[in-house]
């Protein structure tokens, strides 16, 4: 679908992500597309600024006035113990999570924007865990950019299959 916007396809595949920080739009499908467009390098990069920039959005969003809705929701003590685990353990949280599907990432820096964590740390994480991520599904796309529905599937299962690991690995880093 992205080849047929041209020269705004890689526009239209950041806004998608961005998207992903409201609906659940497959970011790493999104990455290898971009891939098989426009190559690991370009591809890559263009993911990794759809990814950071995205995170940003989603923290963002929640430094808001939306705040004070999710703490009339959830209650201020619920809201202490995320702080409490999220200082241990959110800026790990953030880097193992940048390439997991169902909202799962969009998720972890909602918690972050709520649990107030540092500009700079959310910026490193985010940097961390997408940029690998972005380069990893940009060069499944350009590998197999001559099948494509194969490097998207690829992209859309890889995901999947790696969250067992990358939830025991956080267990493991929040205690």
């Amino acid at each position: 679908m992205l080849r047929e916007y041209d020269s705004w396809a890689w526009a239209l595949g950041i806004f998608l992500i961005w998207v992903d920080v409201v609906l659940p739009v497959p970011q790493t499908a999104v990455i290898a597309a971009l891939g098989i467009i426009y190559g690991t390098v370009f591809g890559g990069l263009l993911g990794s600024v759809g990814l950071i920039s995205g995170g940003v959005i989603g923290y963002a969003l929640m430094r808001t006035s939306a705040r004070r809705s999710v703490d009339r929701l959830v209650g201020r003590q619920s809201l202490h113990k995320m702080e409490s685990l999220f200082d241990r353990a959110g800026a790990w949280a953030i880097v193992l999570t940048r390439s997991f599907p169902y909202s799962i990432p969009e998720a972890i820096v909602f918690l972050a924007g709520l649990a107030g964590m540092p500009m700079g740390k959310l910026t490193m994480a985010l940097t961390v865990g997408s940029v690998p991520t972005a380069f990893a599904f940009a060069a499944i796309g350009a590998g197999w950019a001559d099948q494509p529905i194969l490097a998207l599937t690829a992209s859309y299962v890889l995901p999947i299959l790696l969250l067992p690991i990358a939830l025991y690995v956080m267990r493991l880093r929040a205690f």
